[in-house]
């Protein structure tokens, strides 16, 4: 194979990111170390799209959390039990590998006279999701990002996941499933609401 030039002059966008050409070409690089052809027809407009597949998968560094979890609403008539929103799906990326985590996250907090428009808690899953991760570090975020901006009683995360890390590469162990839980507040303290945050995910 001959040798591959990997000295892009470089030219940054305004967000300090390498441009457009820039990745397209990182991207024919890779290519032709995988073993392949980037001026073959099946792989002409494939630099193109990965580039434009990778704006769209690591959305999440151009969105903030605190931007979404920004409203809130007191008008709850005095309810103060658990809200808790489960299986929502999300797909990430780890940040070892860059291949993907799929799974699924649980997220509950206990109002202290405030609650969120359920759809912010997903979108800030997505936002975490959309960004190079670890399941535990996206675990904590999540979590944290709730607790400092509605300031409940309590918040829980819980995030069951198949990292393809180690079902694709490596030891090859399909189907494995990695589970990260994250407790603040009244959920960390009180065993009993930790185990009502668990009864309540699996029914």
């Amino acid at each position: 194979m001959d040798a591959i030039v990997t000295n892009f002059p470089r030219v940054e966008d305004e967000s300090g990111r390498p441009t457009q050409k820039e990745a397209e070409d990182a991207v024919r690089v890779l290519l032709r170390w995988a073993g392949d052809d980037p001026e073959r027809e099946g792989l002409i407009d494939t630099p193109k799209r990965v580039a434009k597949a990778y704006r769209e998968l690591f959305s999440g560094y151009d969105l903030a959390a605190e931007d979404v979890l920004g409203r809130t609403f007191e008008e709850v008539a005095g309810y103060d039990d658990i809200v808790l929103v489960k299986d929502i799906p999300f797909f990430s990326h780890c940040e070892h590998h860059m291949v993907p985590i799929i799974g699924k996250v649980h997220v509950a907090y206990l109002p202290n006279g405030r609650v969120l428009g359920l759809s912010k808690i997903a979108r800030v899953v997505e936002i975490y999701g959309r960004r190079l991760q670890t399941q535990e570090t996206m675990t904590a975020q999540i979590a944290k990002a709730i607790d400092e901006t509605l300031n409940p009683r309590g918040v829980a995360v819980m995030i069951e996941a198949e990292h393809m890390c180690m079902a694709m590469r490596g030891v090859q162990k399909q189907g494995s499933t990695t589970l990260t839980t994250t407790f603040t507040g009244t959920f960390k303290t009180e065993p009993a609401e930790q185990v009502r945050f668990m009864t309540m995910i699996r029914s």
